[in-house]
């Protein structure tokens, strides 16, 4: 079941992502605002990322497909999850080679 929920996405002047939220019954996501930064410039994080939220999403399905809830519908679920962390990560790999990962260069 999908519950309502409200969200609110942040950016600056130029267009790039600054944080914002999501908030539903018993959920709420701080994104992170601004980039990481590369070598020592390096930041922690500061809100969460997608990625986090789809594995956490991933997880919590795994816990029903491991017990007396597994189905087809659970299966195809995962392995859809791990298809879109799959090109996240390919999208992060990409931006590493190029040497934007970290910041708002496209």
């Amino acid at each position: 079941m999908e519950q309502r929920f409200t969200s609110s996405n942040e950016s600056d002047l130029q267009g790039c992502p600054t944080g914002g939220s999501c908030e539903a019954v018993g959920v709420s996501i701080e994104w992170q605002d601004g980039p990481l930064g590369r070598g020592d410039n390096r930041k922690e994080p500061n809100g969460a990322f997608v990625e986090t939220v789809i594995a956490m999403a991933k997880q919590r399905i795994e816990y029903y497909q491991d017990g007396k809830f597994a189905c087809r519908e659970n299966a195809l679920a995962i392995t859809k999850l791990d298809e879109a962390l799959h090109w996240l990560q390919h999208r992060t790999a990409d931006r590493e080679t190029r040497g934007v990962e970290g910041t708002h260069t496209v």
